[in-house]
């Protein structure tokens, strides 16, 4: 989706259009499985008179966004069968090429990246799709759903170019990808009826070389008769750069909430054949996004549905976007940016978005029966009862104890791992994707201050120093944070050591941006380090591998490390050094809880700094409720186990001063300094 909308200029024609769409006859929207002796060479659907036409019979989409990636596979079929009861036909689904290829050559498509097996399910379901093979697809993702080995390569590949090193990576993966989706498109059996080219490339560039090469690869695997799509805002200037025309390309809008829609939809036609221009939004807002920091998102119910029924009403067909947010699990979540890349915004770990069927599945709220009651006017069929919300469950007060000390383990680590240069480089060149990356250098203090600035820092980094020659070593001193978004050089304190000072900078990805034109957003220390001015050289960078969302759920060293701990602290032993000292250095707390019923949950992180959770070694997102306003993060049920389960913690800044982490039956978005509030959209 887009981060921005430009709002279309309501003619005089809108009238005319009324008058005339008011005298169609209601288009069908629902239809039931075709029966076994039906054979798949008649099987169409197609685009004509301005409809679309399903085995020959008229047909109106009414679909809606539903990501597999931020549902865990157990949950999929739970989260179908509500959209199906909302009166959905047709499931919209982004695919995240970083997802399926995390590492180049390193294919996924297991677990929650099992797309086929969710293609299926949504044909089992008697769902049509619509698959948004990108390759960029934005979706509040990191890097719009680009791999981020691709900002490693040198020379720097230009993304959503036609550039051919570029091109040649598109083809690789598409070669894959559709190869997997060519079974399952409609006209051979399965459910697949358009397949979009790019997203919303109209608000970003004008590279029709580009977009025409997509075509041709998308025809070459697929064939002439599945419908291929772009969506872009509903402005001339958008539709002009991002529709492909003379490859018979559907172009399909979105537009904001609210906005009238038979002028766009007039619009629309403009960038159509003849007679090939069915009104389509393929984005219809039902809530939107939140970022951290902000207040939480909400969009009025009753204004949502009234919007659609402007839609509907008229034979016009719309894809809820979201029908379902879901979770944005690991390292995912995206970021946006403003006028420059140092107004950096990321997004949040819940992607719930306010949409009718809410991050955990709840369906029991007003947008989900106001949505409904509209749907239900035009759907051809009845729809199925409304299910009753999934129970959630609070298992109590989890006591953690700090475990370990991040800087110890990097401490123990073998050396082999560790990379040497003269100046910082990126995460991608370290090879380190997602999490963090620790700088490590050493400078000498005359003992009058100094002042560290770093021009360049992707997204945030915690500057600690250190004495090694001190007592006890001396454990590493916190200093300050320098902040992408508000980057200030920090003073040095005023000490002296016998050795050289030990500076060790930790830095955080927060997500990558995923819109605009700031994407090629590599993370880490971007320039040069500077004390008094001086560049500082000779670097030492040391990865924290953590889970991703796609990777095999091994035993971590770094889990494992915090986890022996754990054990070994069962009998009450403390570690030596004191925590209020200690309190701005990372640190790993881990707890046990007991579950003795399965049921979702979530975890309050009310009164931590800063960090990132893991349930039985599972990547439930991270965590920020000083900031706020997300307090709390989701556990669905199958993350957990019967009896034992371990909360593992890695917290950045601060502590809980009780370090205890509460599992409470229900979503909470009031923390940080906005607490309580919503923004009502």
């Amino acid at each position: 989706m887009a981060g921005n909308r430009s709002l279309a200029t309501i003619t005089t024609m809108f009238f005319i259009f009324v008058v005339a769409l008011c005298t169609l006859v209601p288009l069908p929207s629902h239809s039931s499985t075709s029966s076994l002796s039906n054979h798949v060479s008649n099987r169409k659907f197609g685009i004509a008179n301005d409809m679309f036409w399903k085995d020959g019979e008229p047909f109106r989409i009414i679909g809606g966004d539903l990501h597999y990636f931020r549902v865990l596979p157990e949950y999929w079929e739970d989260r179908l069968l509500r959209a199906k009861a909302l009166g959905l036909n047709t499931i919209q689904t982004y695919v995240p090429w970083n997802l399926h290829e995390p590492r180049q050559g390193q294919l996924v498509f297991e677990g929650i990246a099992d797309i086929v097996s969710f293609l299926e399910l949504c044909q089992k379901l008697d769902f049509l799709v619509m698959l948004r093979a990108g390759p960029y697809i934005c979706a509040e993702w990191d890097l719009g759903g680009f791999p981020a080995w691709l900002l490693a390569i040198e020379p720097a590949v230009r993304l959503r170019s036609s550039d051919p090193a570029f091109l040649d990576l598109v083809e690789s993966w598409w070669g894959i990808l559709l190869a997997k989706a060519t079974p399952l498109l409609y006209n051979n059996g399965g459910p697949i009826i358009m397949v979009q080219i790019e997203n919303e490339f109209g608000s970003y560039g004008d590279d029709k070389a580009y977009l025409h090469h997509l075509v041709g690869l998308a025809r070459g695997h697929l064939g002439n008769d599945i419908i291929l799509y772009t969506t872009d805002g509903g402005s001339r200037e958008t539709l002009e750069k991002g529709t492909i025309t003379g490859d018979a390309v559907y172009s399909a809008v979105d537009f904001t909430t609210g906005e009238e829609p038979w002028p766009i939809f007039e619009l629309q036609k403009e960038f159509n054949a003849p007679g090939r221009s069915p009104p389509l939004s393929a984005e219809f807002y039902t809530g939107w996004l939140t970022h951290w920091g902000e207040d939480n998102a909400k969009t009025d119910a009753d204004f949502t549905a009234a919007a659609l029924k402007k839609i509907l009403s008229m034979n016009g067909s719309a894809v809820l976007y979201m029908a379902h947010g879901g979770t944005n699990f690991g390292f995912y979540s995206g970021a946006n940016t403003g006028a420059n890349e140092s107004e950096y915004k990321p997004d949040l770990t819940s992607y719930d978005y306010d949409a009718p069927i809410r991050e955990s599945g709840d369906v029991n709220n007003a947008k989900f029966r106001a949505l409904r009651k509209v749907i239900k006017q035009y759907a051809a069929a009845s729809l199925p009862a409304i299910p009753s919300d999934n129970e959630k469950k609070g298992f109590g007060r989890i006591q953690l104890e700090r475990t370990a000390l991040l800087f110890d383990i990097f401490d123990s680590k073998d050396q082999i791992g560790i990379i040497n240069s003269e100046k910082p480089i990126s995460m991608e060149a370290a090879g380190q994707m997602f999490g963090l990356l620790l700088y490590v250098s050493e400078f000498i203090n005359k003992g009058n201050g100094s002042v560290l600035s770093i021009p360049k820092v992707h997204d945030r980094a915690q500057v600690f120093v250190s004495c090694p020659s001190g007592k006890n070593g001396e454990r590493p001193r916190y200093i300050g944070a320098i902040e992408r978004w508000s980057n200030r050089p920090i003073g040095l304190p005023r000490a002296k050591c016998a050795s050289t000072f030990r500076l060790l900078i930790l830095v955080e990805n927060m997500g990558r941006v995923n819109y605009g034109e700031y994407m090629f957003d590599r993370k880490g220390i971007l320039s040069s380090v500077y004390l008094d001015g001086i560049p500082m050289l000779k670097w030492k960078m040391l990865s924290v591998p953590f889970h991703n969302l796609n990777e095999a759920q091994k035993i971590n060293p770094i889990f494992q490390d915090a986890y022996s701990s754990f054990i070994r602290m069962s009998a009450r032993k403390k570690l030596k050094h004191d925590l209020g000292f200690i309190s701005k250095e990372p640190a790993f707390y881990t707890g046990g809880f007991a579950v003795d019923n399965m049921k979702d949950t979530f975890l309050s992180f009310r009164g931590w700094g800063k960090g990132i959770a893991f349930v039985n070694n599972f990547n439930i997102g991270r965590y920020w409720p000083s900031n706020g306003p997300q307090c709390n993060l989701y556990v669905p049920a199958p993350v957990l186990h019967h009896g034992k389960n371990v909360l593992v913690v890695l917290e950045l800044e601060s502590p809980n001063p009780e370090l205890v982490v509460n599992s409470v039956d229900q979503t909470d978005f009031t923390c940080g300094p906005k607490s309580s509030k919503v923004h009502q959209l």
